[in-house]
């Protein structure tokens, strides 16, 4: 939305009608995609920036596997971003990694996105279609945070000393993103992630008291009754090193750190 108040055109893909109509509710004009089949034809014309976030499934990336030739052909065409996660690292132990660390990811999904960022870069690298690769750290900001499960009463507290999580507001996403449009650097990967990787137990103590209320009981991991998918983000324990989004796109996090963040979530609750 930034964007658009520049005076920028943006489409935007939606896989169903409901999600197609969210897109016209805050002004960006939808367009169907499922992944199943192309863009319809003349979807793509004039596209100057690609901003690329569906996941790749069994098959591999859609948009590539559909638009790869599209992209390459178009002319206008001067930045596309990938959004790639840092689960491609896989466990290093709690140790720190940056972008050239090994990738050796622990679960399907970071197997997937370590096969697509390989594809997208080869696309860069053969094709020359301007692609920058972001590896985006647990993502949070309004209405996606610790506030709305304990609000709901189903928030829980998971005891894992030692194992931190890094995470990243929104709007510091979108700082990265447009940082990397003025900047552009093909082929770069960048981590996403704030200054302050924490313990999920210790954010949700903190939005509770900033909620005013007692927070979940404490239950160990190895107690704790999750599904695989939840127990999977628990296989590795990781620091992310973020510091090329400062020294080479020079950015500024507005949100350091979660409680910078979870305050000004609530902050712009309660001001509407």
């Amino acid at each position: 939305m930034t964007l658009r108040g520049d005076g920028w055109r943006i489409t935007g893909t939606g896989r169903d009608l409901v999600k197609r109509d969210a897109l016209e509710e805050i002004g960006i004009e939808p367009v169907a995609f499922d992944g199943t089949a192309p863009l319809g034809a003349g979807a793509l014309e004039g596209v100057s920036h690609v901003v690329l976030s569906i996941p790749p499934g069994a098959e591999g990336d859609p948009v590539l596997r559909h638009h790869a030739e599209t992209l390459a052909g178009l002319e206008a065409l001067e930045w596309v971003g990938y959004l790639s996660a840092t689960s491609v690292y896989g466990d290093s132990g709690g140790t720190l990694v940056d972008e050239e660390a090994p990738l050796r990811a622990t679960t399907e999904r970071g197997t997937r996105r370590i096969a697509a960022e390989r594809d997208w870069l080869t696309l860069c690298a053969d094709r020359n279609v301007p692609v920058h690769v972001f590896r985006l750290a647990g993502i949070y900001g309004p209405g996606r945070s610790s506030f709305e499960a304990l609000r709901a009463g189903s928030a829980r507290r998971i005891g894992a000393p030692g194992h931190l999580f890094s995470r990243i507001h929104v709007d510091d996403i979108v700082a990265v993103l447009l940082a990397s449009m003025a900047a552009k650097r093909p082929g770069t990967v960048y981590n996403v992630c704030d200054d302050r990787a924490a313990e999920s137990a210790e954010v949700t103590a903190f939005a509770a008291g900033l909620l005013g209320i007692e927070p979940p009981p404490l239950v160990p991991l190895e107690d704790a009754t999750l599904s695989p998918m939840a127990r999977s983000f628990y296989q590795d324990n990781r620091l992310i090193d973020n510091s090329r989004i400062k020294s080479e796109l020079g950015v500024e996090l507005l949100y350091p750190d979660y409680q910078a963040g979870l305050k000004s979530i609530l902050d712009e609750e309660e001001t509407r």
